[in-house]
């Protein structure tokens, strides 16, 4: 892959650190558990979506944009990330914030990532749960384009092609590490929700035959739906790369531990926060890590996965969102 062929704006310092989680392997017996911490990227806390922002930010400055809009849940951390590499290049930035969890908690409407999007002056819009974000940005894009702006839209969690690209380069970054460690690779796992980071991941694994399978563990849709999303994407991204078709069995999600649905917090997503915590010193988030954490725990429980496997946990970040959910954590803790 030569992704140096795609405007990129360096944002991580990479490689971020591949650390062997020795306390929660032992806690569980096994199977061996690795952890990629891409909560580490550096910009506004970190986070995945940072990765794809070289890539979109790097098109958006080639193409002359002046104001980048874009869209996601309140206690968004692509919004949050979006807007500080914004800040960063002097762009303008804008995001549509879509009220899919029901609450009036003051911790999640006013903490968290809303805190921090307040504090660097980002303009927000809000919506209602069930609004089409994408017509509501491509609204917001052409109000932009007719106040004289030339906006650049970048969708939910920066899910296109070119966002992807940021973890087609991660896919080549971790078999580098892995192949410098003498570390052979069973399996990756990670949460999974607007389609990117594992679109990007199975692109990007795909194109150098690396032969690691990657599991997505769902946040928001049913399986059928989730996988057909990541296909589709992975797909595109393989072919913005010139790179070999993606075969439809290369994409697996397992979606059993949404639970009431998206953003709505689970015992197992607060019991897995909590075990990370205390075994290894790393906080996962309520929303995402959390969920794909609780997900990796009950199949190793189950026996999915075989004793001698070294299992990758891609984290993703998000730990600012733990204080959008202050009460439900704290009472998890103190139980």
């Amino acid at each position: 892959m030569h992704l140096s062929r795609f405007p990129r704006v360096k944002l991580c310092q990479t490689p971020t650190p591949l650390e062997k989680m020795e306390n929660l392997t032992a806690h569980l017996g096994g199977p061996t558990l690795w952890i990629k911490r891409d909560d580490l990227t550096n910009v506004a806390t970190g986070g995945n979506k940072v990765r794809k922002l070289e890539f979109l930010i790097g098109d958006a400055l080639a193409k002359g944009a002046t104001h980048v809009v874009t869209q996601g849940a309140v206690q968004s951390n692509h919004v949050r990330q979006t807007a500080a590499v914004c800040a960063k290049f002097k762009l303008k930035c804008s995001a549509l914030l879509e009220h899919r969890v029901q609450t009036n908690d003051s911790d999640y409407l006013q903490g968290g990532n809303v805190l921090m999007d307040n504090l660097m002056g980002l303009h927000l819009d809000h919506f209602p749960a069930g609004t089409d974000m994408a017509a509501a940005l491509e609204a917001k894009g052409a109000e932009l384009a007719a106040a004289g702006e030339k906006p650049y839209l970048i969708p939910g969690g920066g899910s296109n092609p070119i966002g992807a690209l940021g973890y087609a380069a991660v896919a080549l970054e971790l078999v580098n590490q892995a192949n410098e460690m003498g570390l052979k690779i069973d399996r990756i796992v990670h949460a999974t929700g607007s389609a990117g980071t594992q679109a990007g991941l199975v692109a990007g694994l795909n194109a150098i035959n690396a032969g690691i399978p990657v599991l997505g563990i769902g946040t928001r849709l049913p399986q059928d739906r989730q996988e057909a999303n990541v296909h589709k994407l992975a797909e595109a991204t393989s072919a913005l790369l010139g790179g070999p078709a993606v075969p439809r069995e290369a994409v697996m999600a397992n979606c059993d531990y949404v639970g009431e649905g998206y953003g709505i917090p689970t015992k197992a997503m607060a019991e897995a926060v909590i075990l990370l915590a205390r075994t290894e010193g790393i906080f996962l988030d309520p929303v995402y890590s959390g969920k794909g954490m609780s997900g990796l725990l009950d199949l190793i429980r189950k026996n999915h996965f075989n004793k001698d496997e070294n299992i990758v946990f891609l984290h993703t970040g998000g730990q600012v969102g733990l204080f959008g959910y202050a009460d439900y954590l704290n009472a998890a803790a103190a139980a």
